[in-house]
């Protein structure tokens, strides 16, 4: 049956290929033997090296591939790995190499059961590609998750990409292939050639791989993650025993591929990166640094929104060693890091995830459920539970695996609604009839548990622009789980007041304060995001009406409120020292903008806030407290003045801000204090120092004994114009 089998094996209509080839023990006419059988395409003869001797195996005649050989040995053989000498038709070349199918299987049963249950969260050490020593022999394990496929092959360099070579062996109903490949090794190209039910070859990039191509090419690279030396202990030891809600967060958002380019515009790799963009945001004060994802992604104008890799690094600056030396860096500098995390949708690559087994596997079948139709993209099936393992272990793999401290989960709305931007008659309501996805709810309640569990310090953060409740409410309270949520509300009333001509902004003076009305309902960071600074939305400092100089103080002021209200802070890159023009993608920031005085004094403000920020308890110990904050008044609005207190968890320990949003100066202006004594002026943005005019208060006042505010004390001052000042009782 030779003949049969070969073609069998041809067609993959042999799901089993462990079933027929390898050393199978047999009983020859009463004798035990061992019956050796290799598919070897294109070779004209193959031995098997064994102990002493060599068995030379043949070809059936009748078979018309002549691709199956096949012998017999007499008496016991030990089941373990063996060697073959093959020589090939083509230049009668010959190369000695284990066979793969004298293996024996490698991932264990409970593997495959708490994957298939949902409960594996270092899947990404099992499925994927691993170098590894098995039954003493060096190669690479592969393994991947294709349940309905009726034959995988592992194709590559190393077997000419022939899906005929390497076919898989199926781990039962697991939906589970793999094959330890002894001749494959760390730096070799591979993916998984998959033949779906009805007979279709698919190309397919391996799901969990580390490493991959940098586009246009899309083959997955074994990489080994097991050799970096992290020096980043005291960071993440200390991580553990810190109450970030109590602390100051001032972020700095970054897209890696366009904050500083090489002379000639190609990117810089991220251990160049590393050592310019470190003692950038230490010169500067921030103290976390965020990135838009670095999963591998096809597409550079997708930011990194699109992934194609969920567990690769991308390779267009470097490969995963050098990410980590990026992170280790930051860490030892003490400054976090945080990751864009994508798990709302996947793009349509067919070399990727979608119809990854001839089948809709990571993605729902029905379009009203699995398919964004704004962004021309797919939503995982998150009710299935090796797609929500696969999501939950990504999570934590990142953390694990790259030290990042926090996960800013991406889109986080469209997965919560199942009406998402979709009209009547285009979603499935839940099995309650509601709106609510119960699946995805489901998957961030697993994931920040278990996040929380097994890595304590780290921490997730919701870019969600709804009302949902109980967002950074923990889970085991009847909330999500999440440690903060962007409040996209308060940044885009912001955005909305600071673009008004001054003279129109007496009449919308409820977008300054609207925000304090839930502010602390969540645990908000306050973003400047790089979504507002692009597709004609204008830069944060085109965005500012008035000349030069106007812009600029009013980009103070816009920042100096984001700074002075409750909740942590974050700045896209470029904001700090007013990029002029959007932010592309495709180019560098205008760092030369640096030598024009309006921008390198705006840089210095930036940093002088940050360093106010830190240093004074009452702008971050009670971002969530109602007990941090008090309106001094927020009702003139024929000025345009509001005032405010800040108290931190010493409810004596307070600050006094005042910001002034027109252009004109504000004199003997009275502002009822909490207490007497003389209050110093510890920042003015109208400072010369900042690009401003100098107008303020000298450096400090005394109060005078003079109700005002339903205070019994008072300060007469002087506002500057488009001005802020912060002051402190001494």
């Amino acid at each position: 049956m030779t003949d049969e089998t070969s073609a069998l094996l041809e067609s993959g209509r042999i799901s089993d290929p462990f079933s027929v080839l390898g050393a199978r023990p047999i009983l020859w006419d009463g004798r035990p033997a061992v019956r050796f059988r290799v598919y070897m395409p294109d070779a004209l003869k193959v031995s098997v090296l064994l102990p002493g001797e060599t068995l030379e195996l043949s070809a059936d005649p009748e078979d018309p591939a002549k691709a199956l050989f096949s012998g017999l040995h007499f008496g016991d053989h030990e089941y373990k790995p063996y060697r073959l000498r093959v020589t090939y038709k083509t230049g009668g070349a010959v190369s000695t190499f284990f066979d793969a199918y004298s293996f024996r299987p490698v991932l264990g049963e409970l593997d495959l059961f708490l994957w298939n249950e949902g409960n594996h969260y270092k899947i990404y050490e099992k499925l994927g590609a691993h170098p590894m020593t098995c039954q003493g022999v060096k190669g690479v394990l592969f393994a991947v998750w294709a349940p309905s496929a009726k034959k995988v092959s592992l194709v590559g360099d190393r077997n000419l990409w022939d899906g005929r070579r390497l076919q898989m062996r199926p781990r039962g109903a697991s939906g589970v292939w793999e094959l330890f490949a002894p001749h494959f090794r760390e730096g070799d190209l591979y993916k998984f050639e998959v033949t779906t039910r009805e007979g279709t070859v698919l190309m397919k990039s391996d799901p969990m791989a580390f490493l991959m191509e940098q586009r246009p090419k899309t083959a997955s690279i074994v990489c080994d993650l097991n050799k970096y030396e992290w020096n980043d202990q005291d960071w993440t030891s200390g991580l553990k025993h810190r109450n970030l809600l109590k602390e100051p967060l001032s972020v700095y958002e970054i897209h890696l591929g366009s904050w500083r380019r090489r002379s000639d515009g190609s990117w810089k790799t991220y251990r160049e990166t590393a050592d310019e963009l470190v003692p950038y945001l230490l010169d500067t004060g921030f103290n976390w640094l965020e990135f838009l994802p670095l999963a591998e992604h096809p597409f550079d104008a997708s930011w990194g929104y699109q992934v194609s890799g969920y567990y690769a690094i991308t390779s267009r600056f470097g490969g995963p060693d050098d990410f980590r030396y990026l992170v280790d860096k930051c860490h030892r500098a003490g400054i976090g890091v945080i990751m864009d995390w994508v798990p709302a949708h996947f793009p349509r690559d067919s070399f990727a995830l979608e119809f990854f087994d001839g089948t809709h596997l990571y993605e729902h079948q029905d379009p009203r459920q699995g398919a964004h139709s704004d962004w021309g993209t797919l939503i995982f099936n998150y009710g299935r539970n090796e797609v929500k393992n696969f999501l939950v272990a990504n999570a934590l793999f990142l953390v694990d695996q790259y030290h990042v401290d926090a996960l800013r989960v991406d889109a986080v709305a469209s997965m919560l609604y199942l009406d998402y931007s979709r009209k009547e008659g285009e979603w499935i309501p839940n099995r309650y009839g509601g709106r609510e996805n119960l699946e995805a709810l489901e998957l961030f309640k697993t994931l920040n548990t278990k996040l929380y569990e097994l890595y304590p310090g780290a921490m997730t953060i919701a870019e969600e622009s709804t009302a949902f409740p109980s967002v950074t409410r923990p889970v085991h309270l009847g909330g999500l789980g999440f440690m903060f949520k962007w409040n996209m509300g308060w940044m885009h009333d912001m955005l909305d007041f600071m673009s008004k001509d001054p003279i129109y902004r007496r009449y919308n003076m409820e977008r300054l304060t609207f925000a304090l009305l839930y502010a602390f309902h969540e645990n908000f960071i306050l973003p400047l995001s790089h979504d507002e600074v692009v597709y004609g939305k204008k830069s944060l400092w085109d965005k500012m009406p008035g000349d030069y100089g106007q812009k600029c103080a009013n980009l103070r002021l816009l920042l100096a409120y984001m700074f002075a209200e409750p909740g942590k802070k974050l700045l896209f890159m470029g904001g700090e020292f007013g990029q002029m023009f959007e932010w592309d993608h495709n180019s560098s920031l205008a760092w030369d903008l640096l030598q024009n005085p309006w921008h390198a004094k705006l840089q210095t403000f930036v940093r002088d806030l940050n360093k106010l920020y830190k240093n004074e308890p009452s702008m971050h110990e009670l971002d969530y407290d109602w007990r941090g904050f008090e309106w001094v008044d927020f009702r003139d609005s024929d000025s345009t003045v509001i005032s405010f207190i800040r108290r931190a968890q010493d409810q004596s320990d307070l600050t006094f801000f005042v910001f002034n949003f027109t252009p004109v100066a504000r004199r003997d202006y009275r502002l009822g204090v909490p207490t007497p004594g003389y209050w110093k002026e510890l920042i003015n943005s109208d400072s010369e120092i900042y690009g401003g005019t100098n107008v303020g208060l000298g450096g400090g006042v005394m109060s005078e004994p003079v109700k005002s505010h339903g205070r019994d004390h008072s300060i007469r001052v002087t506002l500057p114009p488009l001005g802020f000042i912060a002051l402190k009782c001494l």
